[in-house]
C-alpha cells in the first residue's frame, strides 16, 4: 500500500515462513519442545546487531521460547513490586524496561515471520499464545502493587531532578498503567482480562482467516484471452502464480490487500474487470470458514465494553488519549474539513469518466470496476502518459540504490553496504548495514519487497531489536512490501506509486535508525499512530525531488536518464485522480471511527449494513468510489494495531506536507536540513510532546493548506 505502513505486531498478523528448507525434516511438534540452552533464542545472538539466526531457527522454537519468556518476565515484574525498597526511579522504572528480554527477543523475530511468510504451524502458535500474552501484558499493567511504585514516582516527579527524558519515560508508564486499567477495581479488572484473552484470541482468528480468505479469493483464469490488456509481463507473473499452486496453464491474478486492485487499471474486458473487483470486495464474505464477519462484529462489542469499563465514552476515546489528535471529536473536525473537497472532486472525476465511457458507446453506467481502467485512458489522453512507458525507469534495484539510499546519502551522509554473510528467511530477502557520515555503524537493515501468498498485504516497517542505550542495543531493522516478483530472468519493473512506497517504508527506517534513546519503550518509532506516519510520508517528497529522480529514474536497458518529456506528464498527472484517492482513504478512515465509536450496549452489528449506514453518515458513500478497505478485510484496525487510528495516514499527511513546505522555503535538499530534521524529529523518539516537537521544526502550528494543494483540492 503506497501510504502504510502496517507497523505490525506478532500478536496481529499472521504467522509465520518458510525459514529453512533444511530444518523442516527436523521440526517437531512445537507442544512437545522444552526451552533449553539448544534453543536459539536462550541467548543473545552472537551475529552483528543481534541479527537472528535465521538458519538455525525452527517454527518449533517459538513456542516453548515464548512461554518461558512470559515465566522469566513475571517473575522480574513481580520482584520489582513486591520489594520492600521504597519506590524509585531507578528499582521501577529502570528495572522495568530491563525485564522481558527474551520474550523482547523472540517476539522481535516472531513479529517478522509471522507477516512475512507465514505457514499453518505458527498460526497455530500465534492462535495459542495471542490470549496467553495479553493475560501476561495484564499482569504487568494491572499489577496493583507495581502501579503503586508508579503513582508514588510520578508525584515525586517535580523533585526528583530527573532528565527530560527519564520523566517522559516517567510519565510514559503513569499513563500506560491507567490506560490499561490499572485503577479499576479487582473486578472490573477480572472481566476486563477475560474481554483482554477474547479479543486476542478473535486477533489472531482474523489475521489467519484474511490470509487465507485473500490467497483463497485470487481469480483463477483458464483463458488468456480474458487478461487482454495486461502487459507480457504481468502475464507471465500470472501464469508463474498459477505455476506455483500446481495449476499449469492457467493464470492467477493474486489479490493485495486494498479494495482496489492493480490489473483494474489495464485489463480492457470489463466482465474479467467485474470478476476480479468481486473477487477482492467478497473475499471475506463467502459464509465460509474464511468469512470474518461474525470475528469483527464480536470484537467491535469487546472493545467498546473495554471502554466503558474504563470509564470511557468509547473505545476511539480511550485510545485517542495518548495520541496527537487526543479525542473522536478533533479527528471529525479534521476530517470534515477534508471531505466535501474530496468527494466533489471525485464527483467531478467520476462525470469525466462516464462521458469517456459514453463517447465510446460503452452503454453503461460507471462501477467501481471501471474506475482505475478508464481513468488510465482519460490520464493518458490528458498528459499522454502511459504506465507501461514509464515502468522501464524503475527496475527495484536502481530505485533502492540510486534513489532511496542516494537520497538518504545526500540529507544525512549514510552509507549503505549489502552483506552477504548474515542468514535470511527467505531467498529474496537481502541485508544492508546502514553506515553514518562518520563511518560509524548505526544498525542493520532487511528488505523483503516481493509478494507472496503467505505474506500479508500491503507494506510495513517494524524493529526486530530495537535501539537503547540503556540495554546496548542498536536498531535492526525490516522493510516489508508486496511488489509482484517478476518471471525467472525478468526485470523487477515497479511503478512509480511502488518506487514512492519503497520510499515511504524507508522513512520509517530512518526513524527507527536514527533513534538515540535511553530507553526502548520510547525509543525510535514507538510513538503515535497520528505521528509515526509523518516521517514515512515525509521522506516520500524525495522521490519525485528532481535531484533525486533523475538519479534512479533510469532505463534498465540502456541506463538513459528518463527524458524530461516523460518526466512533465508525471509531474503534470500527479494531482490527477486525487479526488478519488482522497475519498477511499477518508471512506475507510470514517469506517474506523465509527466502528470504534459504538456504544457499549450496541448489539452485535450485522456488518454490511453497518458498513452502508456508516459511509451514509458521513456522505462517503459515493457508488463508483468503495472505501480502500471494507470492514471485512481491513487488517489495520482489526489486526494491525491501526483500531481507531487509520485517520492517521491523512493527519500525518497534513504534518508532512507542511514540514516539507518548510525545506522548500529553506533552500530545499541539503545536508544542513537533512541534519536539523534529523535532530529535530527523527532522533527524538517519544521523548516529548508531539505538538512541540513540531512547531519546534516548523515554527508553527500544523497547517492543512500545503496538504489541500499538494492533493490539488486547492489552488496555492
Amino acid at each position: 500500500m503506497g501510504k502504510s505502513l502496517e507497523l505490525s505486531t506478532w500478536l496481529t498478523v499472521s504467522a509465520l515462513i518458510t525459514i529453512c528448507s533444511a530444518c523442516k525434516d527436523k521440526q517437531q511438534s512445537t507442544d512437545q519442545i522444552a526451552f533449553s540452552s539448544a534453543n536459539p533464542f536462550f541467548q543473545k545472538s552472537s551475529l552483528p546487531y543481534q541479527a537472528p539466526a535465521f538458519d538455525k531457527i525452527k517454527n518449533a522454537d517459538f513456542k516453548p521460547a515464548i512461554e518461558e519468556g512470559m515465566l522469566q518476565q513475571q517473575a522480574e515484574v513481580k520482584k520489582i513490586a513486591d520489594t520492600s525498597a521504597a519506590p524509585t526511579f531507578e528499582n521501577t522504572l529502570v528495572a522495568l524496561e530491563k525485564s522481558g528480554q527474551l520474550l523482547k527477543r523472540v517476539n522481535g523475530v516472531f513479529n517478522l515471520l509471522t507477516g512475512a511468510n507465514t505457514n499453518p504451524e505458527l498460526e497455530k502458535v500465534q492462535e495459542t499464545e495471542a490470549p496467553k500474552l495479553a493475560a501476561n501484558q495484564d499482569a504487568i499493567y494491572l499489577n496493583t502493587k507495581l502501579f503503586k511504585r508508579v503513582q508514588t514516582i510520578y508525584k515525586q516527579r517535580d523533585t526528583l531532578k530527573l532528565d527530560p527524558e527519564s520523566k517522559r519515560l516517567l510519565e510514559y508508564y503513569e499513563q500506560q498503567f491507567e490506560l490499561a486499567g490499572a485503577q479499576l477495581s479487582d473486578h472490573d479488572k477480572e472481566t476486563l482480562k477475560q474481554l483482554n484473552k477474547e479479543e486476542a484470541t478473535l486477533n489472531a482468528k482474523f489475521t489467519s482467516q484474511l490470509l487465507a480468505g485473500a490467497k483463497t479469493g485470487a481469480l483463477l483464469v483458464n483463458n488468456k484471452e480474458e487478461l487482454a490488456g495486461l502487459s507480457p509481463a504481468d502475464l507471465q507473473a500470472a501464469a508463474q502464480n498459477a505455476k506455483a499452486r500446481k495449476l499449469g496453464g492457467k493464470w492467477l491474478l493474486s489479490l493485495q490487500n486494498t479494495t482496489q486492485q492493480p490489473a483494474l487499471q489495464s485489463l480492457t474486458n470489463r466482465e474479467s474487470r467485474r470478476k476480479l473487483f468481486e473477487a477482492s470486495w467478497s473475499r471475506t464474505e463467502k459464509g465460509d470458514t474464511n468469512d470474518t464477519r461474525k470475528v469483527i462484529s464480536r470484537m467491535a462489542q469487546i472493545r467498546a465494553q473495554q471502554a466503558q469499563l474504563l470509564h470511557f465514552k468509547s473505545y476511539a476515546e480511550w485510545k485517542l488519549q495518548d495520541q496527537m489528535a487526543q479525542s473522536p471529536i478533533a479527528v471529525e473536525h479534521f476530517m470534515q474539513k477534508l471531505v466535501p473537497a474530496a468527494t466533489a472532486k471525485a464527483r467531478s472525476e467520476a462525470s469525466d469518466i462516464q462521458v469517456l465511457i459514453d463517447q465510446q458507446k460503452g452503454g453503461f453506467k460507471l462501477q467501481p470496476w471501471d474506475w482505475n481502467y478508464y481513468a488510465e485512458q482519460i490520464r493518458k489522453a490528458r498528459y499522454n502518459l502511459n504506465q507501461d512507458e514509464v515502468k522501464p525507469y524503475f527496475e527495484i534495484n536502481n530505485v533502492l540504490q540510486n534513489g532511496v539510499f542516494y537520497a538518504a546519502n545526500l540529507l544525512y551522509g549514510l552509507n549503505f553496504k549489502e552483506r552477504h554473510d548474515l542468514p535470511v528467511y527467505q531467498k529474496d530477502v537481502r541485508v544492508f548495514d546502514v553506515l553514518d557520515k562518520d563511518g560509524k555503524e548505526i544498525g542493520l537493515l532487511y528488505c523483503d519487497y516481493f509478494k507472496r501468498d503467505n505474506k500479508s498485504g500491503g507494506a510495513w516497517m517494524d524493529n526486530i531489536v530495537i535501539q537503547s542505550k540503556l540495554l546496548g542495543n542498536q536498531p535492526v531493522i525490516y522493510n516489508i512490501c508486496n511488489f509482484t516478483k517478476p518471471a525467472p530472468g525478468q526485470p523487477a519493473l515497479i511503478s512509480f506509486d511502488d518506487a514512492t512506497t519503497m520510499f515511504h517504508e524507508f522513512g520509517h527506517a530512518l526513524h527507527g535508525l536514527f533513534a538515540s534513546q535511553q530507553y526502548p519503550s520510547i525509543s525510535g518509532a514507538n510513538t503515535a499512530r497520528d505521528f509515526v506516519e509523518f516521517p514515512s510520508q515525509f521522506n516520500e517528497h524525495w522521490a519525485s525531488y528532481p535531484q533525486v529522480f533523475n538519479h534512479y529514474a533510469t532505463h534498465y536497458k540502456t541506463g538513459a536518464v528518463m527524458p524530461q518529456t516523460l518526466v512533465d506528464k508525471i509531474k503534470k498527472a500527479a494531482k490527477f485522480n486525487q479526488g478519488y484517492a482522497l475519498t477511499e482513504i477518508l471512506a475507510a478512515a470514517d469506517l474506523d471511527l465509527q466502528w470504534h465509536t459504538l456504544t457499549p450496549n450496541a448489539p452485535l452489528q450485522d456488518v454490511d449494513k453497518f458498513e452502508a449506514q456508516a459511509l451514509h453518515n458521513t456522505k462517503l458513500d459515493l457508488p463508483q468510489v468503495p472505501p480502500r478497505y471494507r470492514s471485512s478485510y481491513f487488517l489495520h484496525i482489526w489486526s494491525n494495531g491501526y483500531a481507531a487510528g487509520y485517520y492517521a495516514y491523512v493527519w500525518t499527511e497534513m504534518l508532512d506536507d507542511d514540514a516539507f513546505d518548510w525545506f522548500q522555503q529553506h533552500g530545499g535538499l541539503t545536508r544542513a536540513n537533512g541534519q536539523r530534521f534529523r535532530d529535530m524529529i527523527l532522533s527524538r523518539g517519544n521523548t516529548e510532546n508531539y505538538d512541540k516537537m513540531f512547531r519546534a521544526f516548523t515554527g508553527h502550528n500544523p497547517d492543512i493548506h500545503p496538504m489541500l494543494i499538494n492533493r490539488g483540492l486547492v489552488n496555492k
